[in-house]
């Protein structure tokens, strides 16, 4: 079944550390428990996001490369 997020960050067009910046911001924009979804054209936000969601306590559920072409990150806020 698929995950229906929250809330959509759309970040395409932007570089680190702008992703990972409005990620941080969208994820309080949410409840405890919802999922953000993240679309992202920078291949460094990936790494970058996982590493941030690692690091204040979120879980990425999902990361992949869209058809179209961008990353689609999942991260559930767990806190």
């Amino acid at each position: 079944m698929p995950i229906k997020p929250a809330k959509t960050l759309d970040a395409r067009g932007k570089f680190c550390p702008i992703p990972v910046m409005e990620t941080a911001k969208a994820i309080t924009q949410i409840n405890v428990g919802d999922v953000l979804e993240v679309l992202a054209t920078d291949p460094a936000a990936d790494p970058v996001i996982k590493a941030w969601a690692k690091r204040t306590g979120h879980e990425v559920i999902s990361a992949e490369k869209t058809p179209e072409g961008h990353l689609r990150i999942l991260v559930r806020r767990l806190k």
